[in-house]
């Protein structure tokens, strides 16, 4: 019998005919002739002072911004499905010299916005099309004034294409050669970096050991290469933040994500008073799985030998049928995302490690990538991709500049729903061995946003400091990592991952700094809201949905106080998210005392 829903994402929809589609080229040719004659056009307006003329521009901005993103979310598709797709490398250049045109006319756009009167400004955000973008417009014009003049910030865009952006393109060009080698019933099997990771969740310790050591071997092998950049990476980074005055690395990152550093500090501090009970945690599953301490490789292993797989088809009804319990319109996406093939999920050889969801504005669909093995982990993930897409469905009638949400944000909707799922997983389990394994499932993503994330944090605000005074070597690169993974783990494993700071994608993604603290934000700031709707009320759903469309156009602190009615710089509303947590970790503790 065969299966009800693909698990190969349907990309013709989109442009047809995958990296050497006609379509794509066509789309690409005519943006890149529309973004030209868009610049020019802003550049004969230098001094234009007519406010309706500018409130046209910017309408017409956010249509050419639509096209961008769309072109470079399906070559984003192209590359992760197979990494060894060449024509898809050629085309993520050419999106990214587009990328770096569109940055340009942003640039123009800001200028002017700095250049209005006051007088002219109040005029300007009361026109009818620029009233839904007033918080958007005024941030674009704060940020602009701490900036260096347009024609500078545009040198900086210009150069980055075969400067910042090509040291990212580098990295994925290293990874998508590399391959691990692991023995496997007596032979030798060569897996992708993709394949190894899933291979470390395995119930055998000896495989996962095994295939851990062969991993730290393979990312050791191309360190050097990896030191290079990670350090030119940090170093166009620093150079242009001097270049503009700003001292605070973390000044850009949290510009970004919408987000006080009061915030930050308070969340980390939070954390980091509560971590002795869930080094407890760690301390009983090592007991539970016969060792004195756990290693990095057995934080995520499965408690039990009866681990039951789910396949696709069951893990998509499990997911609609949960997410209903909380809102029936995200369950009717959800089915829509299925029947529709927008999920990649088969396990093959050739894809890029990890899971994303990507959003194509103009088509107003979503691609969900990930790599499914059955694991109560993997349902997870599947439903967390679905919390991204769902988000982005529910602002899709939103203007452009609205649109944009940042990563804090971004992985709420995900975190929230992934938790609806785990959450009724545990509660469904049939047997008690069940449910400790599912809790134990749970209580990792806890680790992962508080004790991993947070050594990545503390290694990169640590890196970033060092490489103002030079290079970083691989040697001192893995040292630091190291002391990140002990702070950060209370110094409660066994062995840790000192190439982790090579083996991660995100530190060496260009898009945005400081792809870390962000996700630990969304899971906690995702509890808040799960009390919420454990809380009931028939308008919940409506209540979320409001919430979700706000993150575009609000600072977070702003947004927990519209909608949830917290102080997010205070540590109660991190505490009693904490709080929530530590009902799972004392459940566990209770059904597995010996």
């Amino acid at each position: 019998m065969g299966n009800k829903f693909s698990e190969v994402w349907d990309l013709d929809t989109i442009f047809p005919g995958g990296s050497s589609s006609k379509e794509y080229q066509q789309f690409l040719t005519e943006l890149e002739k529309e973004l030209v004659s868009f610049q020019q056009k802003l550049d004969q307006l230098k001094g234009e002072t007519n406010v309706e003329t500018w409130a046209e521009m910017i309408v017409e901005t956010q249509e050419i911004g639509k096209k961008v993103r769309e072109g470079g979310a399906f070559v984003s598709c192209l590359t992760a499905q197979n990494v060894k797709d060449d024509d898809a490398k050629l085309l993520t250049g050419r999106i990214k010299q587009l990328s770096s045109l569109y940055s340009a006319v942003l640039t123009s756009i800001d200028e002017q916005l700095l250049a209005f009167s006051d007088e002219q400004w109040e005029h300007f955000i009361e026109l009818d099309d620029m009233k839904p973008l007033i918080y958007n417009l005024n941030e674009r014009r704060e940020n602009a004034k701490d900036k260096l003049p347009g024609d500078k910030e545009k040198l900086i865009q210009a150069l980055s294409v075969d400067g910042y952006h090509a040291w990212g393109d580098f990295y994925n060009t290293i990874v998508g050669r590399m391959t691990v080698d692991i023995e496997e019933d007596g032979q030798t099997k060569t897996l992708s970096v993709g394949q190894a990771q899933n291979k470390m969740g395995d119930k055998n310790r000896a495989v996962r050991t095994h295939v851990f050591e062969q991993n730290e071997k393979a990312w050791a092998k191309e360190s050097e290469l990896f030191a290079n950049t990670l350090n030119h990476l940090a170093g166009f980074r620093l150079q242009t933040y001097e270049a503009r005055g700003w001292e605070d690395v973390l000044k850009e990152p949290l510009q970004i994500n919408r987000m006080q550093k009061e915030t930050l500090e308070v969340m980390w501090d939070t954390i980091t008073e509560n971590k002795p009970a869930f080094t407890k945690y760690l301390e009983r599953k090592a007991e539970l799985l016969g060792l004195e301490r756990l290693d990095m490789v057995d934080i995520s292993a499965p408690l039990s030998e009866n681990v039951e797989e789910v396949s696709y088809d069951q893990a998509a009804d499990m997911i609609s049928e949960q997410f209903h319990s909380f809102s029936p319109k995200m369950a009717d996406f959800a089915k829509m995302a299925f029947e529709k093939s927008w999920i990649e999920a088969e396990s093959r050889p050739g894809k890029r490690p990890g899971g994303f969801c990507t959003s194509f504005p103009v088509s107003e669909e979503s691609r969900i990538f990930m790599t499914y093995d059955g694991s109560a982990s993997n349902v997870a993930t599947l439903a967390h991709e679905l919390g991204h897409a769902y988000h982005q469905h529910v602002m899709n009638d939103l203007p452009q500049m609205a649109q944009r949400y940042a990563m804090n944000v971004a992985e709420t909707a995900s975190t929230f729903a992934e938790m609806i799922v785990a959450d009724a997983t545990v509660k469904n389990a049939k047997t008690k061995e069940a449910k400790i394994q599912l809790l134990d499932d749970k209580l990792n993503r806890s680790i992962a946003f508080f004790m991993n994330i947070h050594a990545r944090f503390l290694f990169e605000t640590r890196f970033y400091e060092e490489r103002k005074k030079g290079l970083v070597s691989v040697h001192r690169l893995n040292e630091l990592m190291l002391e990140a993974q002990k702070e950060a783990y209370c110094d409660s494993l066994g062995k840790y991952s000192p190439h982790f700071w090579a083996s991660k994608l995100h530190f060496h993604i260009t898009g945005v700094p400081f792809y870390n603290f962000p996700y630990t934000f969304g899971y906690l700031f995702s509890m808040g809201i799960y009390a919420k709707a454990a809380e009931g009320g028939e308008d919940f759903e409506d209540r979320y949905i409001s919430l979700l469309r706000d993150t575009g156009r609000m600072e977070v602190e702003d947004l927990a106080q519209k909608h949830l009615d917290v102080d997010i710089t205070n540590p109660e509303f991190w505490q009693k998210a904490i709080d929530l947590i530590k009902e799972d970790l004392d459940t566990f503790m209770e059904l597995t005392e010996q």
